[in-house]
């Protein structure tokens, strides 16, 4: 592979906010770098590319036996609910079709951009699972395409039921540990279920074991996990997915494919991909923090291999890309301003502020120390359950300071002041895929904090001083 190429595919990298990138060809790993604070001992979710975690389990649980068949009706797993807007349709449910996104379960949850009104109301639901049962029917299974995340998740429930553990405890016996796969993390539902749609945080370099088991054609270390069936199904998809962005998206079994250029990959929102490119013998996965051109992408990884041998030593080609590989991985600072009389003022205090578009109860900084820290408390999702609770150290030299590692991923926080009376605050989730931006301002003693709200609009909120 040209390594100026693969220098430009870290530039690109740079303009769309990536984590990481990985390539490995012919069993070879070609490139493997970090965009500093981010580094490679550190998880990273994946997003809807946990769905096709979730559809190779299901691919291993039939060549097990544990799944007769893909053909199997959803709702034989689950004969103990009560299930409202029960009609011949919903009852017509494979696990194929939830495999397909052809389940024909009415949702809304675009993959263009729009709205995601369903998804929404879905993630505020006590019982994920009885929201997707419950649900109406817009069509009948197979009919049409429709981007579901319900789907998965109602698959991660059977998994669950058929091996008779959840689906990431299944996951560690029959596809981590066979992968040699070992630090993640995977969050459950309330029940207990692997959330199946989303949940997943994988090593960059564990990701690309799944991709190669899949380039492999289903065998790792000469032993069969995957029917060969499945595998062939994934690198032929015939499910249109009607994207506007690209009509020429195919999908199966989780998968998303580019029929125009020969990779397959599993997609998560903000540009988590593992790639698979049959014809050339690569393997890509991509951590990012923004959304990206995917065809670019496969373009710039696939336009990198130039042969099937080992190409003529190229010095400056590989001197740019080791000096690019170095540039990313050091973290620059950013601006500080001088610290006012304000901060000794605020300094240890606690701030309380309503539920709001910013989810935050409570915020404490400690800013003239020889350690600088905050701890922070965030509403959950339901205002009847504890908040959850943050604390670690605060870079003030325009550098992130790392905290441990939480739920959410590892906080990493600096800060600096805008002026006498405003201290911004940079909060990353890093290996996560989101950044927030805070302003905590004053009005004599009262605090105001200000920053984007989960649907993007800008949020003001006032506090007072906590107890």
């Amino acid at each position: 592979m040209d390594p100026a190429a693969l220098a430009r595919l870290l530039d690109f990298g740079t303009n769309h906010r990536f984590d990481s990138p990985l390539i490995a060809r012919h069993g070879q790993i070609v490139l493997d770098a970090y965009y500093a604070p981010y580094s490679a001992d550190i998880p990273h979710v994946i997003n809807s590319a946990t769905k096709a975690v979730i559809g190779t389990l299901t691919a291993i649980a039939t060549r097990e036996g544990l799944l007769d068949s893909p053909d199997h009706r959803v709702l034989d797993f689950f004969g103990g609910r009560s299930i409202a807007n029960l009609d011949d349709r919903k009852k017509a449910i494979t696990v194929q079709s939830l495999l397909d996104m052809t389940s024909g379960i009415d949702w809304i949850e675009s993959i263009d951009g729009g709205r995601e009104d369903t998804l929404i109301e879905y993630g505020h639901s006590r019982d994920l699972i009885q929201f997707v049962l419950d649900r109406p029917m817009s069509n009948a299974p197979g009919e049409v395409f429709n981007y579901d995340s319900g789907n998965p998740h109602l698959l991660s429930a059977i998994l669950g039921k058929l091996a008779g553990m959840n689906s990431w405890d299944y996951a560690k016996a029959k596809l981590f540990e066979p992968l040699g796969i070992g630090t993640s993390g995977w969050r459950l539902d309330d029940q207990g279920v692997a959330i199946g749609g989303g949940g997943l945080l994988l090593l960059p370099r564990d990701a690309a074991k799944i991709g190669y088991l899949y380039l492999r054609g289903g065998k790792w270390e000469g032993k069969r996990l995957i029917p060969a069936a499945w595998i062939d199904r994934v690198n032929h998809p015939t499910v249109n997915m009607h994207t506007s962005f690209d009509p020429d998206l195919r999908y199966a079994n989780f998968f998303w494919a580019l029929p125009g250029r020969p990779v397959y990959m599993a997609v998560g929102y903000r540009c988590q991909l593992i790639m698979v490119f049959p014809k050339t013998d690569i393997v890509a996965v991509t951590t990012a923090r923004d959304f990206c051109p995917i065809a670019r992408l496969a373009d710039l990884i696939s336009g990198a291999a130039k042969s099937e041998t080992a190409l003529a030593p190229d010095p400056a080609g590989a001197r740019l890309l080791a000096d690019k590989i170095s540039d990313i991985s050091i973290e620059r600072p950013t601006r500080v301003g001088a610290a006012p009389e304000m901060a000794s003022a605020i300094s240890g205090k606690a701030y309380r502020f309503p539920i709001d578009g910013l989810n935050v109860k409570s915020l404490s900084l400690s800013l003239t120390g020889p350690q600088p820290h905050y701890e922070l408390e965030i509403y959950t999702r339901y205002q009847s359950d504890a908040p959850l609770r943050f604390s670690g150290p605060i870079g003030l030299d325009g550098l992130y300071r790392k905290g441990a590692s939480t739920p959410l991923g590892v906080i990493a926080l600096k800060g600096t002041w805008l002026n006498d009376r405003e201290f911004t605050m940079d909060l990353r989730l890093v290996g996560g895929d989101n950044d927030h931006k805070w302003v905590l301002s004053f009005d004599g003693d009262r605090p105001r904090l200000r920053g984007k709200g989960e649907d993007g609009r800008e949020v003001s909120v006032d506090g007072e001083v906590g107890g």
